[in-house]
């Protein structure tokens, strides 16, 4: 039994990364079925049901900020350093920047009736991607979140 830890989140049992070409750069999927829902999305864009697919889609939940003294600055990251004032204005102590909290979904796909859905594709939802999926879905009600739990044609 292989243990890793994945870059972005909980450690993983057996995952089976797959690389795959997508427009003609090679692109590792961190799971056989994401690379499965790929193939299959590509085929429904082969076929002109869908228009545009991106890949790993970054959406901001909650901005960066600094907090003192009963007050919040929120920051933009430039980079690796975050801007506004690194001291607390009222009592002259040092703020730390507390980083965003971002969601990457799987795949932003735009069908060609101009209908934009946001998929992810799970084996196992987490505690932690529940309470992400409540914030994605309080900031950003325009969109639609559909979870993808298995695909045609996989084991």
């Amino acid at each position: 039994m292989t243990w890793h830890k994945n870059s972005t989140g909980p450690r993983v049992r057996n995952a089976k990364k797959t690389t795959l070409e997508v427009d003609g750069k090679p692109h590792t999927f961190p799971s056989h079925l994401e690379a499965l829902r790929y193939l299959e999305l590509k085929r429904l864009k082969e076929a002109g049901i869908v228009k545009e697919i991106e890949l790993q889609p970054i959406f901001e939940l909650q901005p960066a900020y600094r907090k003192c003294c009963g007050n919040i600055w929120y920051l933009k990251p430039h980079g690796f350093s975050f801007p506004g004032p690194k001291i607390c204005q009222i009592c002259k102590k040092k703020m730390p920047a507390i980083k965003a909290i971002t969601y990457i979904a799987d795949f932003r796909i735009t069908y060609t009736n101009g209908h934009v859905e946001i998929e992810d594709v799970k084996g196992l939802e987490t505690e932690v991607f529940k309470l992400k999926r409540k914030m994605f879905e309080y900031k950003y009600p325009e969109l639609t979140l559909k979870i993808v739990k298995t695909v045609r044609g996989a084991r």
